[in-house]
């Protein structure tokens, strides 16, 4: 299975669009680009695998695996990346603003739904992270399908 995680990079804040199959999933926030600085940047684009993980703070959620000089990059919920990230990337239902957005475990339990079955089967699932040109989240997508 792959994912693709389409950015556009604000100063504030990095947007994105979370898609399987050419279908919307949901939206994502992060931290801005900062030459992939350890807790103050977003992750380079790429191809990553994902894993499941648990941990008591966040309950179940997902980690980015081998990201070059990087470690710990997760899944996770959060509304506000300058907050609330330090280099993780955050499923939101709907962008507010740059590197904001809300209802962020909505947006998770929607892609834990669709993962998790394919990794209890012992399937490979990716991340492929590339830049967009156009601002394009989730509901304008849904909205062009039409």
């Amino acid at each position: 299975m792959e994912l693709e995680l389409f950015r556009t990079y604000y100063p504030n804040g990095t947007n994105g669009t979370l898609n399987y199959n050419s279908h919307c999933l949901c939206n994502t926030i992060e931290l801005p680009w900062k030459d992939n600085a350890a807790n103050h940047s977003c992750i380079p684009e790429g191809r990553y695998e994902l894993r499941k993980r648990y941990s008591d703070h966040l309950g179940w959620h997902l980690q980015v695996m081998k990201v070059e000089n990087r470690d710990m990059i997760l899944i996770h919920p959060a509304n506000d990346a300058q907050r609330e990230l330090k280099g993780c990337i955050a499923p939101v239902s709907v962008l507010v603003g740059e590197g904001e957005g809300l209802r962020s475990r909505i947006a998770l339990d929607k892609i834990k739904a669709l993962v998790y079955p394919e990794l209890a089967e012992g399937k490979a699932v990716w991340l492929f992270i590339k830049s967009i040109q156009n601002d394009l989240s989730c509901r304008q997508t849904e909205a062009s399908q039409h």
